[in-house]
């Protein structure tokens, strides 16, 4: 294996966080932020990219950097190792939002998994963190995750977030399973993804759930979040006073109403 051999246990139920062990001189590496506690003995180092670069010079450091700012991620990532000469440590690392972890052993799927581009939570040293460009115009345009998704490489656990609840689907060869484009955490190399026009004026003007879907095509395996983020964060804008553009949710008494029913309080 070029992957670090990593043992794992999630906790949690709506609010998840995985506790990774590390024998000596192990390492994993996780995106910055994401860190929640550890054990004395395990060192943390700042590196470019994922490390999967770091013994081939500054090209290959920059190579990998530059990988992740097309994916929309900060140009460092944080490894830990453990520097202890006896022992298993243990490290934590916590999901950014109510949702679920999803542990992918990258030897289950031929050693590739896709996923959107801020799903990716932490992995063991020697899993790379990639770009997957979109072949097709259409579903880079209207897919929902662009032109750029990361991908997952390499012999070892990578741990990916999932938003609210998880759906893991088993596609058949040739089964199609349509989904909301911003639903879809990741899915294995073999599956076709793509665009679907939602046909007809009245769906297309007011259904309320945009001009496309994704279609992903089997055979492979599909997960999907039934709460992504950026619907999230979209509902909470909107909830707040005056940052959605709110005027009294509604109501005739517009913040006068909010006031009497306690939705804002001096």
């Amino acid at each position: 294996m070029t992957a670090h051999e990593i043992d794992y246990q999630i906790y949690g139920a709506e609010m998840q966080y995985v506790e990774i062990e590390l024998d000596p001189q192990e390492a994993v590496v996780a995106e910055a932020g994401s860190f929640m506690m550890m054990n004395d003995g395990i060192s943390m180092n700042t590196i470019f990219g994922d490390g999967s670069n770091q013994d081939k010079g500054i090209l290959g450091k920059l190579f990998s950097a530059g990988k992740r700012v097309l994916t929309g991620e900060s140009l460092f990532m944080t490894s830990f190792l453990n520097t202890s000469a006896f022992g298993v440590k243990k490290i934590s690392f916590a999901a950014p939002y109510p949702g679920k972890i999803v542990p992918i052993d990258l030897t289950n799927y031929r050693g590739k998994f896709i996923c959107q581009k801020d799903a990716f939570l932490c992995a063991a040293k020697g899993v790379t963190i990639g770009i997957e460009f979109s072949k097709k115009l259409g579903r880079g345009l209207f897919g929902g995750e662009g032109f750029i998704m990361q991908k997952l490489e390499g012999d070892g656990m990578a741990f990916v977030n999932a938003g609210g609840t998880l759906a893991r689907k088993e596609l058949a060869p040739g089964e199609i399973l349509r989904v909301d484009t911003g639903c879809i955490v990741g899915f294995t190399q073999d599956v076709d993804y793509d665009i679907e026009f939602v046909g007809g004026i009245k769906n297309t003007l007011f259904g309320g759930e945009g001009m496309f879907f994704a279609t992903l095509k089997g055979p492979g395996i599909v997960y999907v979040q039934s709460l992504p983020f950026s619907r999230l964060a979209g509902r909470v804008i909107a909830a707040l006073p005056n940052g959605g553009n709110s005027k009294g949710e509604g109501s005739i008494l517009g913040s006068i109403g909010d006031l009497l029913d306690g939705d804002n309080r001096f």
